[in-house]
C-alpha cells in the first residue's frame, strides 16, 4: 500500500519543466498554523511533520518563509538539548543506581535513556547538518509531501498530507480508516466516489517501500526502477474544511494503487502504485469527470522493472 516513499531531486526539475509553480499560501499555512492557533484557545494545534528535504527546498525558494522555519527548527534544537540533558542525568542515576543495587526501576531508566539518547541525537544532527542525504525526502503517512495539481489552467505545487481526508467527512476519518493514504482502483468509485475523477494530483518519486512477511517476518522491501526513471504517481486529493469553522482546512492526498506488477508479486507485494506516462499528465491533471478516460489512462501506465532491496538506512 505504499508504506512510505522518496521524492526525489528530480521532481523538482520535472516542476520546472511543466511549469508548475509553487503555492505559497498552502506552503505558509503548512508550515506555521500559529497564527490561526492564537484565535482557537481550546483547541491545540500541530504542525504537520514536513520531510527535511521539503524544508531545506521551501528555504532556497521561499526566503521568507525559510527565516521561519530556521526560527522554529532553532527552537527544536533548544528542546532536543535540555531533553538529552534530562536523559542523560537519568542514565548517569540509573547506572549509579545499578552499582548499589539492580532494581528493575533502574535497569529500565537506564533502557530508556539510553534509547532516547539515541533517538536524540539523531534528530539533532539532522536538524543541524547542512549536507542533502537520500532519506532526506522520504515521506510517511501522516507527513507531508509536495503534490503537483492543476489550478485555473496552471500546473501548482501544493504541500499535502500523505492520508487522505475526503471533504465532506468528519476529522474522525483519520483514525476511523488509517488506509486513507492508499486508493485502491477496484474502490475508486466506491470510497473515493466524489474525489475520483474530480481532484486528481502527482507525486514525482525516486523509489517506495513496502511491508512485506518474508519467512513469518515482517520486512521493509524498498522498490525502485531498475532504470532509475521517475515515478509520476496518480494520486486523488481532497481541500477539507471544517463546517464549524474550528479545525483548520486540511490539504491532503492518497496514492491509487493496482494490482501489483510481477516482480513485485514475486517479492511478496500485492498493490503497486500507478505509475503514469508523461503523455498522459494533462488529461490525468484536468480529468473532467471522463472516468473512462482515467482508466485508459491507468490501463496505459508505465511498467519499468521494479528491482527492490531491504531496507538500508540513507
Amino acid at each position: 500500500m505504499c508504506y512510505s516513499a522518496m521524492v526525489i531531486e528530480g521532481w523538482k526539475r520535472y516542476a520546472r519543466a511543466t511549469g508548475a509553480h509553487l503555492s505559497l499560501a498552502e506552503f505558509e499555512a503548512a508550515y506555521f498554523p500559529e497564527e490561526r492557533e492564537k484565535r482557537i484557545d481550546r483547541i491545540r494545534r500541530k504542525r504537520g511533520k514536513t520531510p527535511k528535504g521539503m524544508d531545506d527546498w521551501v528555504r532556497s525558494e521561499q526566503p521568507e518563509i525559510g527565516a521561519l522555519i530556521d526560527q522554529r527548527d532553532a527552537a527544536e534544537i533548544t528542546r532536543l538539548e535540555q531533553e538529552l540533558f534530562k536523559q542523560a542525568k537519568r542514565l548517569a542515576d540509573g547506572e549509579r543506581a545499578l552499582l548499589t543495587k539492580a532494581t528493575r526501576k533502574a535497569s529500565e531508566d537506564v533502557r530508556i535513556a539510553t534509547n532516547k539518547i539515541g533517538q536524540i541525537k539523531q534528530k539533532l544532527g539532522d536538524l543541524k547538518r547542512t549536507e542533502s542525504r537520500p532519506k532526506d525526502w522520504r515521506f510517511f503517512p501522516g507527513m507531508w509531501a509536495p503534490v503537483i495539481v492543476s489550478e485555473n489552467g496552471r500546473k501548482v505545487v501544493k504541500p499535502m498530507r500523505y492520508g487522505c481526508r475526503p471533504a465532506g467527512k468528519p476529522a474522525f476519518y483519520d483514525t476511523k480508516y488509517p488506509g486513507t493514504y492508499n486508493a485502491r482502483r477496484d474502490n475508486l468509485e466506491g470510497f473515493w466516489k466524489g474525489t475520483f475523477g474530480v481532484s486528481h494530483g502527482l507525486v514525482v518519486l525516486g523509489t517506495f517501500f513496502e511491508n512485506v512477511e518474508v519467512d513469518g517476518r515482517n520486512q521493509v522491501l524498498q522498490f525502485t526502477p531498475r532504470d532509475h526513471s521517475e515515478m509520476l504517481v496518480a494520486c486523488l486529493w481532497s481541500h477539507w474544511t471544517d463546517p464549524t469553522g474550528v479545525e483548520p482546512d486540511l490539504l491532503s492526498f492518497a496514492a491509487i494503487t493496482d494490482h501489483p506488477e510481477p516482480e513485485v508479486a514475486a517479492a511478496g507485494h500485492d498493490r503497486t502504485i500507478i505509475n503514469i506516462k508523461p503523455e498522459h499528465v494533462e488529461a490525468w491533471l484536468n480529468p473532467g469527470g471522463d472516468l473512462l478516460r482515467m482508466y485508459a489512462i491507468f490501463d496505459d501506465k508505465q511498467h519499468p522493472f521494479y528491482e527492490h532491496q531491504l531496507e538500508r538506512a540513507a
